[in-house]
């Protein structure tokens, strides 16, 4: 009996790593392994969109701001201007706190896109979501809202899509009212939406005076929230001085009460009494930026008081991101 001839397989094409397209987890991996895409090409991209980038808006303009923008401040917008500007048949590109029905961007009827920044993301780059979200809302039929996805893991940032001169420059406003441009026309859900939004919204304030500082009012007390750009360890050594010093208040009966982590960045707190608004505390901030800015150049090490007015901030300290 003759024997069988081994049979041959033709050779696939080899893909590079950044040709393998994403399929589902339990599909076969595009690159002919034989195993499943979440075994295989599928644990790499996994891995990229999970891990977590902790200053997701460095580099851009008005960091700061962002992360206030993100994590603080309930309506305020901000236009973007995009690197070799906008496309034809978008008059506008314009960042938002938050969008009705949650949505994470819109293309408005006549083109305008709005881009919302307090969505859930599916990575851990919130830039790299951000930019996805941006180019679907580009690329959308006007009068669409655009849902989130997964974007891919070599996809472009914010920081690839937006104009690195370009200003940026929030305008709170005290509620959501420019959700709907005519609001007699709004759909019931996006009318509730707005209620529901306008509801929750807690007054909000920029001060003028410093960079990044919103002055916010709750029932029993007001506060202010500064977004610093200083490396944590070298600001937390000169808030120590200055608390030790006595000189970390902004005027009488107010008080550091500590600080949180957002993004990368530190977040001082301060306890203000109720009946101290955001243009009284314009002056008094303008003045501790002053004393800051001392403190951050004094490079000597931190007394006894000062290390103990140290670790009273950092027990205090919250991470929100």
């Amino acid at each position: 009996m003759a024997k069988k001839r081994p049979q041959t397989q033709a050779k696939r094409p080899q893909l590079s790593d950044g040709e393998i397209p994403v399929v589902g987890a339990r599909e076969p991996c595009p690159c002919g392994s034989g195993r499943r895409y979440k075994a295989c090409h599928g644990r790499a991209a996994a891995q990229a969109v999970t891990e977590l980038v902790h200053r997701p808006f460095e580099g851009l303009p008005g960091e700061c701001d962002w992360v206030a923008l993100r994590e603080l401040v309930p309506a305020a917008t901000v236009e973007l201007p995009l690197k070799g500007g906008l496309p034809e048949g978008v008059p506008s590109v314009t960042l938002a706190t938050v969008l009705p029905m949650a949505w994470p961007a819109l293309r408005r009827d006549d083109g305008s896109v709005l881009l919302g920044l307090q969505n859930d993301t599916a990575s851990g780059d919130i830039s790299r979501d951000l930019a996805d979200t941006l180019q679907q809302a580009l690329a959308a039929q006007p009068g669409t809202p655009v849902q989130g996805r997964r974007a891919p893991a070599d996809g472009p940032r914010l920081q690839d899509l937006l104009d690195p001169e370009g200003a940026f420059e929030p305008v709170v406003h005290p509620g959501f009212e420019f959700w709907v441009p005519d609001a007699e026309n709004a759909t019931p859900e996006v009318s509730a939406s707005l209620e529901r939004a306008n509801a929750a919204a807690i007054p909000t304030v920029k001060l003028t005076g410093v960079d990044a500082a919103y002055w916010c009012e709750t029932p029993e007390k007001n506060h202010l929230r500064w977004v610093m750009p200083h490396p944590e360890e070298q600001l937390l050594d000169a808030l120590a001085r200055l608390h030790a010093a006595g000189k970390s208040s902004l005027g009488e009966g107010t008080r550091l009460v500590g600080s949180f982590r957002a993004h990368g960045l530190t977040v001082p707190v301060w306890d203000l009494p109720s009946e101290i608004g955001a243009e009284d505390v314009e002056k008094p901030a303008a003045e501790f930026a002053e004393r800051l800015a001392a403190a951050l150049a004094t490079d000597a090490p931190l007394t006894a008081d000062e290390r103990r007015a140290r670790g009273g901030l950092t027990n205090r300290q919250v991470t929100l991101s």
